[in-house]
């Protein structure tokens, strides 16, 4: 299968090879990609090569597929009561102290049946796709039993092999402590440590082990006990750190040596120094500040002058950031933490993709990468987060194979 994508006004794209916020661009060229592999750069004024299948890239501008490097997408109901509640005046963690909350989304999706989650997953995964996204991480953390976890992660196991999308699957048993522990903690972190996680690892149903390592859910004690039980299981750790106080979780995750560390929004500058030092990604989620009608982000700035290099996503979620839009999160992160377009490409692709240990094979437009594209309809890449709120996506490429078209651009 050979795919040509003709007559492409620009390329912009970040290079293994290139500092972080530092890209390669081309003007008027084609991209050819052959069995799901790009295969050839040329220039536009060379004959047309043949191909199984064209896209016309004319007045278009080319990137890297884009990666969602951190979301929950199998939930069963939303709650948008719960938006109307902040909207009021509550915060999030009143309405979580008040029964809301994710302990709300687990009651929920334990009334569902697998075939039920299941299919209003894969109508949700199909968003992705229309906003140039190829690639997500997907969590667990709506069970917290290990019957619901483990339905949660056979539900993202199966889609891997029926839709576009790939999905790096993340067990996130630790994302609070259910109804039935609320008196006993202590018998959760075992049922985590000697049933969940050694099951989880045996049936393969993860590749990452995530923990919510923040005051009124997991301490720094707990959270390492538990990640590190998971490392000796073979599952990779990701920790939501230091979202809502400045609580440590930043500096338990370079400890543990954690692939990333997530939300980040307090984190203090001794744990933004010790990421530095040990390759922790920070997966900034400026969505969920906004949503959650917060006004403190995450010190993005900082973090970059200490020499992270950070990753981005759209948390996508029933409760603090119901958004699948990544381009809407290209403008956040632009007013509200100050990071340049050049970054925040860097950010949404080749940094995400390491986040995931894909960067071998997707985040950048480069001859022997996979073939994971997104054709959008502006003039130049300072132009995606300024027209913001609408969707610049016009087809979106997954392996070689056009996964969505949009025929105009209305």
């Amino acid at each position: 299968m050979r795919l040509l994508i003709k007559n492409i006004a620009r390329i912009y794209t970040p290079e293994s090879q290139l500092s972080y916020g530092q890209i390669k661009e081309y003007n008027d060229v084609h991209v050819l990609a052959e069995d799901g592999i790009i295969t050839d750069i040329l220039p536009a004024t060379n004959p047309l090569p043949a191909a199984d299948q064209s896209v016309d890239g004319s007045g278009k501008t080319l990137l890297p597929g884009f990666i969602d490097p951190h979301t929950h997408p199998v939930f069963w109901k939303t709650r948008e009561d719960e938006f109307i509640m902040r909207v009021q005046g509550k915060s999030y963690e009143e309405i979580a102290e008040a029964g809301g909350g994710i302990r709300n989304s687990v009651r929920r999706f334990r009334e569902a049946s697998k075939d039920e989650l299941k299919e209003i997953t894969r109508e949700r995964l199909s968003y992705f796709p229309r906003f140039g996204v190829t690639t997500i991480e997907a969590k667990s953390g709506y069970g917290l039993s290990t019957k619901d976890e483990v339905k949660a992660l056979e539900i993202i196991t199966e889609l891997n092999e029926e839709v576009s999308l790939d999905l790096v699957p993340t067990f996130l048993g630790a994302h609070e402590v259910p109804d039935e522990f609320q008196e006993n903690r202590r018998g959760y972190i075992d049922l985590l440590k000697n049933e969940m996680i050694p099951l989880v690892a045996e049936r393969k149903l993860a590749q990452y082990c995530d923990v919510f390592c923040e005051q009124g859910v997991f301490t720094v004690e707990e959270s390492r006990e538990i990640l590190q039980t998971a490392q000796k299981f073979g599952l990779q750790s990701r920790v939501h750190a230091d979202e809502l106080s400045a609580f440590g979780g930043a500096e338990m995750a370079a400890e543990v040596g954690a692939q990333t560390a997530d939300h980040l929004v307090k984190i203090s500058d001794l744990g933004i120094q010790k990421m530095a030092e040990k390759g922790v990604i920070p997966v900034l989620l400026p969505g969920t500040t906004f949503f959650l009608g917060k006004d403190e982000y995450a010190p993005a700035r900082k973090m970059l002058a200490a020499g992270c290099e950070v990753a981005l996503s759209t948390d996508f979620n029933p409760g603090s950031s119901t958004t699948q839009n990544l381009q809407l999160i290209w403008t956040i992160a632009a007013l509200k933490l100050k990071m340049l377009p050049e970054e925040i490409l860097w950010a949404t692709t080749l940094t995400a993709a390491c986040s995931l240990s894909l960067d071998k094979r997707i985040g950048s437009v480069e001859v022997g990468k996979q073939a994971d594209l997104v054709l959008l309809d502006i003039p130049n890449l300072n132009y995606l987060p300024y027209h913001y709120g609408i969707n610049h996506t016009m087809v979106t490429i997954k392996n070689g194979e056009v996964i969505f078209r949009r025929d105009s651009k209305y």
